[in-house]
């Protein structure tokens, strides 16, 4: 008799843990649970709204499809960059530079070529960006050119171009700090130089040397920006006899509110902060035993984050000395990190692979949220669209495999 209950009392537990767990998915069938921001996710932790709490469900779910996928480049994508912010009935576009040498300019209403642009002598291309509009591009290849290139009218002409004798792959970073007028910082010819232009006229501004000693070796990633919390250092600069060029900085500084400030990676694995009116160091930090691959930015928080050859992502923070600091270290599971960049609004970031995936994260507390699975090669690149309509925007990859793959992640269900 007792056994009989006990076996009955079993058969009822499972039933009602059974039921639960039918009412459970029932509930996320019929969305009485909705799903935020990521649509699947191999690795990812899932987040449910329901009756004003959160609830969090761990799901191993294949992965998402990209959206659409971009083929025709022929050859390894390197860089991309998107040009979508225009009103409407303006056309969003992707710009692609791959290893051809060849610029695509795709449509991403039709998911064509409009545009193959051929300007570095058929050497890869490893940067590009627009200036301003997607009618003034900026090309950066393997032929130590850097190509300003009108597109206005469908004209596809190079308008000037600047010989950086750099045979590195260390890509160029823009600031706008007037209309019509920008600092570029590429990597110079001497091994651990970076110099400092002013676009359009190309001149030089100034050129960041580490001190005797350094090792720091070649620089390897850059990132301009504005601190706006630093001071205006025109008349330190001049008192200490920095050699800069005078009239082009001082235009620079009274026409923005901060100062120009530069943070490179370097090949001995550190990240150094430069201030680029004085043209000194104002702090050092290494952050990886490998050569720093890609670095990215958040001024606002005063945080940024770099990638290596390493299984190590490493966060660092800016404080209000101007010293950088570790902040914390995230652990990988593969090796190997191509690209880094933080989404605009400053909530989520993209690493690009040599695991080929490509993954996302929380930006505020690094918290891994997606692992996108489709190339088949080496993830080259990364990048966010800047569409004015939060729901339209995209994410895009370049890979050694000639495919671009594009991903929708806002999507709302």
């Amino acid at each position: 008799m007792s056994l009989t209950w006990h076996l009955f009392g079993k058969c009822t537990a499972w039933k009602m843990n059974f039921k639960f767990v039918c009412l459970f998915f029932l509930a996320v069938s019929f969305g009485c649970l909705r799903r935020e921001k990521l649509s699947r996710c191999s690795e990812a932790v899932w987040c449910h709204e329901c009756s004003g709490r959160k609830f969090i469900a761990l799901m191993a779910l294949p992965p998402p499809d990209p959206q659409f996928v971009l083929r025709g480049t022929s050859a390894a994508v390197h860089t991309l960059h998107f040009s979508c912010g225009g009103p409407e009935p303006d056309i969003p576009l992707l710009f692609s530079g791959s290893e051809n040498g060849f610029i695509h300019v795709w449509n991403l209403k039709t998911h064509r070529v409009d545009t193959a642009l051929d300007g570095h002598g058929r050497k890869s291309v490893y940067c590009v960006k627009t200036m301003g509009g997607k009618d003034r591009l900026l090309s950066q290849g393997r032929d130590q050119r850097i190509c300003l290139w009108d597109l206005a009218e469908g004209r596809t002409s190079v308008t000037d171009s600047v010989f950086t004798e750099h045979v590195g792959f260390c890509r160029c970073s823009l600031l706008k700090v007037a209309q019509g007028r920008w600092l570029m910082a590429m990597a110079a010819r001497s091994l651990e130089e970076v110099q400092i232009l002013e676009l359009p006229s190309k001149t030089s501004v100034c050129t960041l040397k580490p001190e005797v000693g350094a090792k720091l070796g070649m620089p390897m990633c850059l990132k301009l920006w504005q601190n706006m919390h630093g001071e205006t250092s025109l008349q330190q600069c001049l008192l200490l006899g920095i050699e800069i060029n005078r009239p082009l900085l001082k235009h620079c500084l009274l026409n923005c509110d901060s100062q120009p400030v530069l943070l490179a990676g370097y090949e001995d694995g550190s990240v150094v902060l430069w201030n680029v009116s004085m043209g000194k160091v104002l702090s050092q930090l290494i952050c990886h035993q490998e050569p720093v691959m890609s670095l990215d930015f958040d001024a606002e928080k005063a945080k940024g984050i770099s990638g290596s050859s390493e299984k190590v992502l490493s966060i660092w923070s800016l404080n209000e000395q101007q010293n950088l600091q570790v902040y914390k270290t995230h652990k990988l599971v593969n090796a190997g990190i191509s690209d880094i960049t933080i989404r605009a609004d400053k909530k989520i970031l993209a690493t690009a692979g040599w695991d080929h995936r490509i993954r996302i994260f929380g930006w505020k507390k690094l918290k891994p949220l997606a692992v996108l699975d489709y190339h088949t090669a080496t993830v080259h690149c990364v990048s966010f669209s800047d569409h004015s309509n939060p729901r339209e925007r995209l994410l895009a990859a370049g890979s050694k495999d000639q495919r671009i793959s594009v991903w929708s992640i806002y999507a709302q269900t």
